[in-house]
């Protein structure tokens, strides 16, 4: 064999071990299986449930497992060493102070709503309304988004009250209305659908001054890089955007 013919067979060979190596890629890719560790806001407790088990139907052998909570504990648990693969927080300033976290991206946003018992019995019209004298209010501690927010619009309203109670995530302060323990409180607007059955959630226009946006992202020290990405791409899908949006959320 000449050695111009030599020299053309062990390209195609070359070739031909590149192209099966790819393909072999490819089809590991596509089987990869494994548990995602997902750490989320309170606030996406319901839509983030429906997503993961989406998740699960369209990517058979992935387990999504939640650590749902207020997102500065959360980060806190992250930085203290708590293994999860993505975090989405119910705002910016949390997601900053996680170390070694990637670029993260916002995915969703949301607004606060005045929760009050259904039917709305003592006639909750405003924020200057959650100071009659006897109301009594919840809200989220200024070191959780939905404190910060409700801080925000309460400044933004020239209103100046003193909650009952400071909850340390927006469920938390929603679970004070729905137990009748206090007649108000300030939550996101996802919060209140998700339980209408028990409460009204009053409009305020104050509430577009503190408009909180979700940033999500993928950890640098994840266990599961590979189903972390794949969940985080199956919250920016059509499908994933769907969810959000039937619970409430809002487009970035």
């Amino acid at each position: 064999m000449s050695p111009a013919r030599v020299g053309r067979v062990i390209r195609r060979c070359v070739a031909l071990l590149l192209v099966l190596g790819l393909a072999g890629c490819g089809d590991a890719a596509a089987a990869q299986t494994g548990t995602v560790t997902v750490f989320a806001a309170a606030s996406l407790t319901e839509s983030f449930t429906t997503l993961g088990r989406q998740f699960e139907e369209a990517h058979p052998g992935n387990r999504v497992v939640f650590n749902f909570g207020g997102s500065s504990a959360l980060a806190t648990q992250i930085n203290e060493g708590a293994p999860a693969d993505v975090f989405a927080a119910a705002a910016p300033a949390n997601m900053a102070t996680v170390t070694g976290a990637a670029a993260p991206v916002t995915f969703v946003r949301n607004q606060l709503v005045i929760a009050v018992t259904d039917g709305n019995p003592k006639r909750v019209t405003g924020l200057a309304g959650l100071t009659a004298p006897g109301l009594k209010v919840a809200l989220c501690a200024e070191s959780v988004p939905c404190g910060a927010a409700a801080a925000t619009a309460l400044a933004a309203a020239g209103v100046s009250l003193t909650p009952v109670t400071l909850e340390q995530d927006v469920k938390a302060a929603l679970a004070k209305v729905r137990f009748g323990e206090v007649d108000a409180a300030l939550v996101y607007r996802t919060d209140a659908e998700a339980s209408a059955a028990d409460v009204d959630g009053i409009e305020f226009p104050e509430s577009a001054k503190a408009i909180n946006d979700y940033p999500i992202v993928l950890l640098k020290d994840a266990a599961n890089p590979g189903g972390g990405q794949m969940f985080i791409d199956y919250v920016l899908s059509a499908d994933g955007v769907r969810v959000l949006t039937e619970a409430g959320f809002q487009a970035p």
